[in-house]
């Protein structure tokens, strides 16, 4: 039987599944080692359907919005008459904070981003060899579970 942390990783694992690769619910609980009737109660209860279509902004779309953010704010300082054309202290604290989001999200692979590699890795290959894929998905799955903890 699992503990709650246990079921409480393969709960994070299935929602990250059911987001971002294009698996059934059946895929999903046999991937992870539940049954399609707790899988579905958790995505039921989470409302993992609703949430999924609320994902429209990619990592790619953020970027270019905090760039545009930035160039925005660094227009503004330009535009100031000459001689003040430095940032008051809201517009400083501002460009830090999109500098380090930024910077957070060029250089940060989080869970989100290394199952997007796992899955996009699988489907390649199993174009050319459907049993290592199949092989290798358990092992993308403990990766990601490490992740979680």
């Amino acid at each position: 039987m699992a503990t709650k942390k246990e079921l409480e990783h393969k709960k994070e694992l299935a929602k990250l599944l059911f987001l971002h690769e294009a698996l059934t619910q059946k895929e999903i609980a046999a991937r992870i080692g539940v049954s399609e009737v707790t899988l579905s109660k958790w995505a039921n209860a989470g409302k993992w359907e609703s949430y999924k279509v609320s994902i429209t902004m990619t990592k790619e779309e953020q970027l270019k919005s905090l760039y545009r953010q930035f160039i925005e704010i660094n227009n503004a300082i330009s535009q100031k008459e000459e001689g003040k054309r430095f940032p008051s202290k809201p517009e400083a604290d501002t460009i830090t904070q999109l500098t380090n989001a930024i910077e957070k999200m060029e250089t940060d692979a989080g869970v989100s981003d290394i199952v997007s590699v796992s899955k996009k890795f699988l489907v390649w290959l199993r174009k050319f060899d459907l049993a290592k894929a199949q092989e290798i998905a358990p092992l993308f799955d403990g990766l990601i579970m490490d992740c979680l903890r």
